[in-house]
């Protein structure tokens, strides 16, 4: 199922400097996996070594924090868009 991905700008160097990719998965666990391959460095910036989402990333599927959904386990639909976006702190 292709879904649209939108990368944030801190994340972009790490998928070829785009904004937004198409990608086929049919979870959010799946979704994770495919940019990782395409995508060398990104998976250790999105995923703990245990697989979990970090908990400075934030991930929606059609505006949802996923983690009101079904996590990582989310799944995904055809034309569904996906919202990469990595919190910050500063003060």
């Amino acid at each position: 199922m292709a879904v649209q991905v939108y990368i944030p700008a801190l994340l972009r160097r790490l998928a070829k400097d785009q904004a937004a990719l198409a990608c086929e998965a049919s979870t959010v666990r799946g979704l994770l996996a495919t940019l990782a391959g395409q995508f060398p460095g990104l998976e250790e910036r999105l995923s703990d070594p245990e697989g979990r989402l970090r908990v400075f990333v934030n991930l929606f599927v059609n505006g949802e924090d996923i983690r009101c959904l079904e996590g990582l386990d989310t799944p995904l639909n055809d034309g569904d868009e996906v919202v990469l976006a990595s919190s910050s702190a500063g003060g």
